[in-house]
């Protein structure tokens, strides 16, 4: 069997639509989404956005999931910063090493950056996979403001 990574294309719409339909109406994830997010993100993961990547991960062609990861500049570290947005495992795959192996490989092609993400405090299978991987908590409150078009 062969596990890969690989950007996403626009032949993955229904596939990826589908796991953020599933990952976003999960107690993961605490807003709900909408078709019209689910729609421009995936949009932006295969346009030639500098900003956002969208990825899939594959064994044997078989989907098991996808990620999201944003980049940017943290000022706070004074490097890169990436920002995995999304990390959607499908149920039938998680314990297998889906979700670690894209952290490795975020590490690899990102060597340089702070990786950054949020996890659900209850969703304590994801928090314990993470500090496997390194990531430690970080003391946030996290604030936000949608500002109008």
């Amino acid at each position: 069997m062969t596990n890969r990574i690989r950007r996403m294309e626009p032949k993955d719409r229904e596939a990826v639509i589908g796991m953020m339909r599933t990952f976003y109406a999960s107690p993961a994830v605490l807003s709900d989404g909408s078709e019209e997010i689910f729609e421009a993100d995936f949009r932006q993961c295969v346009s030639e956005n500098p900003y956002l990547e969208g990825f899939l991960f594959e064994e044997d062609g078989v989907v098991q999931g996808y990620a999201m990861a944003a980049r940017s500049f943290s000022t706070e570290f004074g490097r890169p910063c990436v920002w995995i947005e999304d990390l959607y495992v499908r149920p039938e795959y998680r314990g297998e090493g889906v979700g670690s192996g894209f952290l490795r490989f975020m590490e690899e092609r990102y060597p340089e950056a702070i990786l950054r993400l949020e996890v659900e405090e209850e969703n304590e299978r994801a928090v314990h996979v993470y500090r496997k991987c390194g990531f430690d908590l970080l003391p946030y409150m996290e604030m936000k403001k949608t500002c109008s078009l």
